[in-house]
């Protein structure tokens, strides 16, 4: 499975798995201001930030799958629902996991929202172990919303 950079022509495509996929698996967990702050337009914006840092998987325009990285976190991961359990989410987990220890990020964590079990259950088969609780700063259209989530950790090791 080839993980690549993202293209700018596909951003709308990634913005709309994203989109749908949160409001799938994350909506049902979080406060409702979050909600109303989770539109079609906030994904666009922060993919658009973030293009230098997605990597996503299949053809321009097909909406499989996208992890984006920011500093030592790994920020986001969302595959399409068809593709789940295809290996697509390992794949950009271990291509964002090569591309932090490259940076010479020595533990890398992530934030999960709590209740997220099947989100828990990936990370932790993929060697991730949760730390505990905290309040993440989530990033919205009006400025940071404080979210209580599982944070999780992974010590990283570069590739020789």
């Amino acid at each position: 499975m080839q993980v690549r950079s993202a293209d700018a022509a596909e951003i709308d495509h990634l913005a709309r798995l994203w989109y749908d996929v949160w409001h799938e698996t994350h909506a049902r967990l979080q406060p409702p201001e979050l909600i109303r702050l989770r539109t079609l337009e906030s994904f666009l914006e922060r993919l658009h930030a973030a293009l230098p840092n997605i990597r996503a998987v299949g053809p321009l325009g097909m909406r499989v799958g996208f992890c984006v990285t920011k500093g030592d976190e790994l920020y986001q991961l969302f595959v399409s629902p068809g593709v789940r359990g295809s290996g697509v989410a390992a794949a950009l987990i271990a291509d964002a996991e090569a591309r932090l220890a490259e940076r010479g990020v020595e533990t890398a964590w992530l934030a999960c929202a709590i209740g997220n079990h099947r989100a828990a259950r990936f990370y932790e088969k993929s060697g991730w172990r949760r730390v505990g609780t905290v309040i993440n700063a989530a990033e919205t259209s009006s400025g940071p919303f404080a979210l209580e989530v599982w944070r999780y950790e992974k010590r990283l090791t570069r590739s020789t």
